[in-house]
């Protein structure tokens, strides 16, 4: 039996009560200590605002306003108080990924009012976990709502709260109207009962259960004003805030399949379902469909969409924020093994002699041993010596990963990676990422008209250095930075490491061949660039039509005749007909070019 708890210091009582609401849901449970705070301004430091209390998923936090939970005169029930938010940590939603992953589902049951989703997704969640704690650990949960009803200063009672509290209602068969629910409206007495089943039936699939009740909610949400109550409810408005929710760039298999209204739910209602017959045209399309997408979520959501789960959740992210994150996780199913150019023998050190140690020289390379066997009395720079070395082959293979500099096009006729999926930057990130993954370096140029062009620090191994100048965007003209390929390689020795030279265009290419800002011919800076570079160089281009397969068209002129050129002088040419195959050129590129050096 447990000790009473102290009334006499409030944060005494709220530390006292989080051992026993963490044995609520399991006497393993661990989290981090929860951050009481005992006035509103610090409860804001934590990012509190809102509402009394609130999750953080990053940490593994809870958050308590303790001047918020009086004045609501919530002070009795830190016990439930505290398993509730535990709940959202151990139950729904549990991670971030699940967070996300349960927005994106309410988004497509809720449309035109996808803004609420964050909202209804808190008022599924909390109906689960009180549910459970009302029911199986025998906790004060109706207690706490009467109390908010009671603590209710006006505004009115909106359908959407009336509707809820039926839902607890139904749930704790509660006489109708004892928490607040609608007591003479036949409807919503019925949707509440199918909100009590769908919560009760999908308690252990509630991911499949959320586009059911957001379904049964959307009505009244079209009708709903702003509720108070309802604000003080949202525990997990920004519970994602500061998390990294992963595999969200691909819709789940079951995703798209179509929203159900709890009514027309046999494992809801109960009612035995109907009798298949044989699919009429527009169903059988619905399946098609439906089995289209089932496979292994192959679907992609736009980087748009996937921003907009983010923010949802509770993220504070930039477009370019999001668009490093998109590509970043769209690009790791596709990574490679980026090429390595074999050495013959690795070198290493053999000793070979002694010689003498002089003042100036290393102190730590002295070889003492030595020194006092040739005399017990040591005098710096006259006794002393040092062990010589010399190389020898190493019975190992060495290796040398290739760099790669990377050029990619953003004029106007390319599309911007923020909003919608850019293959250019898919399979930049692709092909960049496998090359950090060998070990390599990589330079990566974004490149549209006159001035407009960005790029990294020289050579860098920075995932989001490189990620962040892939996913910008310029759409303006289309002048190849000639200057930018011409610093690079002026100076460059063959003591460097080897590079390959990547664009990734359309016929815009073309434009690195005109004369630089000092009159020097193009022709010249990209012949000495792919000669110093010593990997070679490729030109991945967007193009209508094929190259001929020999130089040997008079009669070709402007940009075909450039590119026909460009290959006879050493540039590899890789047409693609539309962006989309641009990744399957990231994901053959080393195979094609170094599959027997691969590491």
């Amino acid at each position: 039996m447990s000790a009473p708890l102290p009334a006499d210091d409030p944060l005494a009582v709220w530390r006292a009560a989080w051992p026993r609401a963490l044995a609520v849901w399991s006497r393993f449970t661990r989290l981090q200590d929860p951050r009481l705070c005992g006035t509103r301004a610090e409860a804001s430091k934590e990012g509190l605002q809102g509402s009394f209390a609130m999750i953080r998923l990053v940490d593994q936090r809870v958050v308590i306003d303790l001047e918020e939970v009086s004045r609501l005169s919530l002070h009795d029930y830190a016990l439930e108080i505290l398993a509730h938010e535990i709940g959202h940590h151990v139950l729904s939603p549990a991670t971030a990924t699940d967070h996300a992953r349960l927005l994106a589902r309410i988004r497509r049951a809720l449309p035109t009012l996808e803004a609420q989703a964050p909202m209804v997704a808190n008022l599924y969640a909390d109906l689960l976990i009180n549910d459970r704690l009302q029911r199986q650990e025998g906790l004060r949960m109706a207690d706490i709502y009467r109390r908010l009803a009671a603590s209710d200063t006006g505004g009115g009672r909106s359908s959407v709260w009336m509707l809820y509290m039926g839902i607890y209602e139904q749930l704790w068969q509660l006489s109708a109207g004892s928490l607040g629910g609608r007591v003479d409206d036949d409807a919503m007495k019925g949707d509440a009962w199918l909100g009590a089943r769908v919560v009760r039936n999908y308690a252990g699939d509630w991911l499949d259960g959320s586009t059911r009740f957001a379904a049964l909610l959307l009505p009244y949400l079209v009708e709903s004003t702003s509720d108070t109550r309802i604000e003080a409810l949202m525990d997990t408005r920004h519970a994602g805030l500061g998390s990294h929710p992963s595999g969200l760039d691909r819709l789940d298999s079951d995703e798209l399949a179509p929203v159900m209204h709890p009514a027309l739910d046999p494992r809801v209602t109960g009612d035995a379902p109907p009798a298949l017959g044989p699919p009429h045209e527009g169903q059988a399309a619905t399946v098609s469909t439906a089995a289209e997408h089932a496979g292994d979520g192959a679907q992609a959501r736009e980087p748009f969409e996937y921003g907009e789960i983010l923010r949802a959740a509770g993220l504070q992210l930039t477009d370019h924020d999001i668009a490093v994150r998109y590509y970043r996780e769209r690009a790791l199913p596709h990574l490679i093994c980026f090429p390595v150019r074999p050495q013959p023998e690795s070198m290493e050190p053999q000793p070979e002699g002694l010689e003498p140690w002089d003042l100036g020289d290393p102190f730590d390379t002295i070889d003492w041993m030595q020194t006092v066997m040739q005399s017990p009395r040591v005098i710096p720079g006259l006794t002393t010596v040092q062990r010589t070395y010399g190389l020898a082959p190493g019975r190992e293979q060495g290796s040398e990963p290739v760099d790669l500099d990377l050029y990619v096009d953003s004029s106007g006729s390319m599309p911007n990676p923020q909003t919608h999926t850019s293959y250019l930057a898919l399979a930049g990130a692709v092909i960049a990422l496998s090359a950090l993954r060998a070990g390599s370096r990589v330079q990566v140029t974004l490149w549209s008209g006159t001035q407009q062009e960005m790029h990294t620090e020289g050579f860098v191994r920075s995932e989001d250095a490189i990620l962040r100048v892939l996913t910008g965007f310029f759409g303006g003209a289309t002048a190849f930075p000639i200057h930018r390929l011409r610093g690079t390689y002026e100076t460059r020795t063959p003591r460097d490491r080897a590079v390959h030279i990547l664009h990734l265009s359309d016929d815009g290419i073309t434009t690195m061949f005109a004369n630089d800002e000092r009159g020097n011919s193009g022709w010249h800076i990209a012949a000495h660039a792919l000669s110093a570079a010593r990997a070679g160089g490729t030109m991945a281009l967007n193009l209508y039509s094929p190259l001929p397969d020999h130089v040997a068209d008079k009669a070709a002129t402007g940009w075909t005749a450039d590119l026909l050129r460009a290959r006879s002088e050493g540039w590899r040419i890789h047409v693609v007909r539309d962006m989309a195959q641009l990744l399957t050129f990231a994901r053959d590129f080393s195979q094609r070019h170094y599959g027997r050096m691969g590491a």
